[in-house]
């Protein structure tokens, strides 16, 4: 195996010194870590299935994979998933990380991630062996393209893929024979039009797929609609072909969700009220951070949905990452995401109303 790059975020520890030494302290929009308590309907389902003697089952009891397919169908659109089609995952990074193993990947295979792209597409195409290719363009993905990921809402630019997008994505992968997999952990907070109002189709979506799941996954993570990173609470869902592959190695890894955190996943996919409150609050840091940044010289590109804002001032993202050190607030520097944005930084918008507030302050100063 290749020798694996340093951890990005290591980079960032002199300008997190440098933001502390504000006189108010710290503003950490850096990581989209949620802030917010657990809805009590989680941490009670929690404190109820204390009594855990037994060994979990690594497939999901029949009621979480239950509860994953009526909210797919209530959520999402997506009708017609059966339990073979769906599988719990201890949090969605381990599985971007190893899917590509799982799938026995390695070298001369090429994996395929966007160009503004969360890092561990490429450390999972690392881990195995292949070769990563940055391209959002169906036509670029060359014939070894074993497997192709999609981010919509994307981390970190906030885009959404239209269904026409997916669909064309979709159809360049059955002609590579390659497995596609969306990751769509964001896909409950839409802001911009028409995402404010329509839901964010998923990969699974009947209009995408045509009725055939081959070689089609989608992933899915309750920490950030429901407070649950902490948690590490996720879900694969789609092909039974390629759920089936997955689940044996997991099998064999012990990797299984622990059976209260298994509860406590359907009380949170059964509970669609918390997400609306979440959602809002959501909503309201947004709506102060956003004209805040603007005043301030930045342009904010996408962000249409999901938990940051991506910026640029059209100069070095490390300049600007300093500019905002010096203001006490940490932000996430574009290059982490991929070469193509040297220009941009990320904020996130998972800090208290107060910590947003006093971000606002500063940047109007």
């Amino acid at each position: 195996m290749k020798p694996l790059p340093d951890y990005p975020w290591d980079q960032m520890v002199p300008f997190a010194t440098q933001a502390r030494q504000h006189a108010d302290g710290i503003v950490d929009l850096s990581i989209g870590s949620p802030v917010d308590a657990t809805p009590d309907v989680v941490q009670h389902a929690l404190r109820a299935a204390t009594d855990a003697h037994a060994y979990p089952q690594t497939v999901g009891t029949p009621a979480l994979q239950q509860a994953i397919i009526a909210w797919y169908a209530r959520r999402r659109g997506v009708t017609g998933l059966e339990p073979k089609n769906v599988l719990p995952t201890i949090g969605s990074k381990e599985l971007v990380a190893l899917m590509p193993f799982m799938l026995g990947l390695g070298e001369g295979d090429t994996i395929v991630h966007p160009r503004a792209a969360y890092p561990t597409y490429a450390i999972g195409a690392a881990i195995s062996g292949a070769a990563a290719l940055a391209s959002d363009d169906p036509a670029e993905w060359p014939e070894s393209t074993k497997l192709i990921w999609l981010n919509s809402p994307g981390n970190p630019d906030g885009g959404v893929l239209s269904v026409d997008h997916l669909r064309a994505a979709v159809a360049r992968a059955r002609e590579l024979d390659a497995v596609i997999v969306s990751d769509e952990c964001y896909a409950e907070l839409g802001w911009d039009a028409p995402w404010d109002a329509e839901a964010i189709p998923s990969i699974l979506d009947p209009r995408v797929i045509d009725g055939d799941l081959r070689n089609i996954v989608a992933i899915y993570s309750l920490s950030k609609q429901s407070n649950m990173a902490g948690y590490r609470a996720a879900f694969a869902a789609g092909c039974s072909g390629v759920l089936k592959r997955l689940l044996t190695v997991r099998k064999h890894a012990g990797l299984m969700l622990p059976a209260p955190l298994q509860e406590a996943m359907i009380a949170a996919l059964g509970d669609d009220e918390h997400v609306a409150v979440q959602k809002e609050r959501y909503r309201a840091r947004r709506a102060a951070l956003r004209p805040a940044l603007e005043a301030a010289g930045f342009r904010i590109d996408q962000s249409e949905a999901g938990l940051y804002l991506w910026a640029t001032e059209g100069r070095p993202a490390w300049q600007s990452i300093e500019r905002m050190a010096d203001l006490g607030i940490l932000a996430g520097p574009g290059p982490f995401y991929g070469d193509v944005y040297p220009e941009h930084v990320r904020f996130s918008l998972t800090a208290t109303d107060e910590r947003i507030a006093a971000a606002v302050a500063r940047l109007l100063v």
